[in-house]
């Protein structure tokens, strides 16, 4: 590293530990505002976050989502904010992409979910790692970078979506079909300690099993609905069993899972079920075509309906979310994360895939090199991601940020 490159990496690494004070008050902003998704109506957290960008001295960009789109997308408002800060008139475009929608709090919490509250180095919320805290992390990385005096040419956008928990398709999916960015990378909302590179995609699968409603005195007169989904159940769950002997050569991931996570019937205590509804959820692993992988799921559906009389069966696709797989390019991004980790951690961190899904895929499956690198610890169960009294380290929000602003460094240097 040349004497002037040596300054400004520490010039990046001043400004972050000097200003984290006021990035855990940014935080704390975003967190206190909901944006539960579902419902979905993320237009005030949106209104919050890109007044606090601009007071940060970045012009924002609202991209407000049509309303027919936002709809369809079984939300009710949604605006993406994209800042664009340009060094030089060539170089690279980084994009860094966190979302702002987060599932509902729940039960069980032992703080107000939205009160930001920090006791001993933590702080305490909904949203606060998955992934409002990477609203902070890559706001203050690029603060950093553009007051470091490091030679850099390129340009880095900031990508702040909110429909992850819905698929993604009106954020970063939109962005990137309407032109709106055409990065070189894109670094996505993380955890501190590891860089991912490849993750899961997802199935969601509605099933209608219909019988005929009867009398429940004369219960022969009738198709019982829910007797044909408990034989279907005990189908789905023996195919769940076997999907564990596929496994995939991608380190963090094991195996497709599969999950009945809702499921409804019924009309009264005394009449036969004409109609039970499930949900499934169909992890897909990198290797999987997910086209095959839902034929499959659905012709197991038929086949064990059909051998039933008087039952009929429906499917509808809900989501169909591909897996995150690398690209060409990813390498360098991923070892640029890597080496500034160790310079600000002092350790190793790997470079592995996770078995959930993220919006990462859509910049992926766009051609762009992508890596997941942000704010939290070693897991989603360590930060209680989806779970009452979800948490961060504030001290790995400071890491997390220091890693990425020296890499932007790095990668526009």
């Amino acid at each position: 590293m040349t004497s002037s490159a040596s300054a400004a990496a520490k010039s990046i690494l001043d400004f972050v530990d000097t200003n984290h004070q006021a990035q855990i008050h940014f935080l704390g902003e975003l967190v206190k505002v909901p944006s539960d998704n579902p419902p979905g109506d993320c237009n005030p957290h949106a209104a919050r976050a890109a007044e606090l960008l601009e007071r940060l001295g970045f012009t924002v960009e609202r991209h407000a989502v049509p309303k027919d789109a936002v709809a369809a997308n079984g939300m009710i408002s949604a605006t993406n904010l994209i800042i664009r800060k340009r060094f030089g008139a060539d170089g690279k475009v980084v994009a860094l992409n966190a979302h702002g929608d987060v599932v509902p709090p729940g039960e069980g919490w032992s703080v107000d979910p939205y009160g930001a509250v920090i006791k001993d180095g933590v702080m305490y919320g909904r949203g606060v790692a998955v992934s409002k805290s990477d609203f902070a992390t890559y706001a203050f990385a690029l603060k950093a970078l553009d007051e470091s005096g490091a030679a850099k040419n390129g340009a880095v956008e900031l990508h702040f979506t909110y429909d992850e928990e819905a698929g993604g398709a009106i954020g970063p999916g939109l962005i990137m079909a309407e032109g709106l960015s055409k990065p070189d990378y894109v670094i996505s909302a993380g955890f501190s300690y590891s860089v991912t590179i490849a993750h899961n995609g997802c199935l969601h699968l509605e099933v209608r099993v219909e019988g005929k409603s009867a009398h429940a005195a004369r219960p022969d007169t009738g198709v019982d609905a829910l007797e044909a989904a408990t034989k279907l159940l005990t189908s789905l769950y023996a195919l769940r069993e076997r999907y564990k002997a596929t496994r995939s050569k991608v380190p963090g991931i094991d195996h497709p899972t599969l999950t009945i996570g809702l499921i409804s019937g019924g009309i009264n205590t005394n009449v036969v079920p004409d109609l039970v509804t499930m949900r499934i959820d169909r992890r897909l692993i990198p290797e999987e075509n997910p086209e095959e992988a839902e034929r499959e799921l659905i012709s197991e559906i038929e086949r064990v309906c059909a051998a039933m009389p008087g039952i009929h069966v429906k499917t509808r696709r809900v989501l169909l979310a591909r897996p995150f797989t690398p690209q060409p390019g990813q390498q360098k991004l991923v070892e640029a994360l890597q080496r500034n980790a160790r310079l600000v951690m002092g350790i190793d961190i790997p470079a592995e895939g996770v078995p959930l899904y993220t919006d990462a895929r859509l910049y992926s499956a766009a051609g762009v090199p992508t890596a997941l690198y942000g704010a939290g610890p070693r897991s989603l169960l360590e930060a209680n991601g989806h779970r009452a009294d979800e948490k961060l380290k504030l001290e790995d929000l400071r890491k997390a940020t220091k890693v990425v602003a020296l890499t932007l460094a790095e990668l526009l240097g």
